[in-house]
């Protein structure tokens, strides 16, 4: 089974960028976060599935929903 592309250009690009900042954050506000032990593992895992989705063109809630931002299907 393939998977069709449904994640477009600016879209990937903005997953990047959050992805990126989602993982670096609880490094940045290490002191806020420091009694919050779930939340500063829960924020780079988003971080990890962002830029995954952003690598891989697929977002599966996105084909759940029957949502694209990809120009070409």
């Amino acid at each position: 089974m393939t998977k069709k592309a449904n994640v477009g250009s600016i879209d990937r690009i903005l997953r990047m960028i959050i992805g990126v900042l989602l993982i670096a954050a609880p490094f940045v506000f290490q002191a806020q976060l420091q009694d919050q032990t779930i939340i500063s593992y829960a924020i780079p895992v988003v971080g990890i599935v962002l830029i995954a989705t952003a690598l891989f063109q697929f977002c599966p809630i996105y084909r759940l929903f029957g949502a694209s931002t990809c120009k070409v299907n």
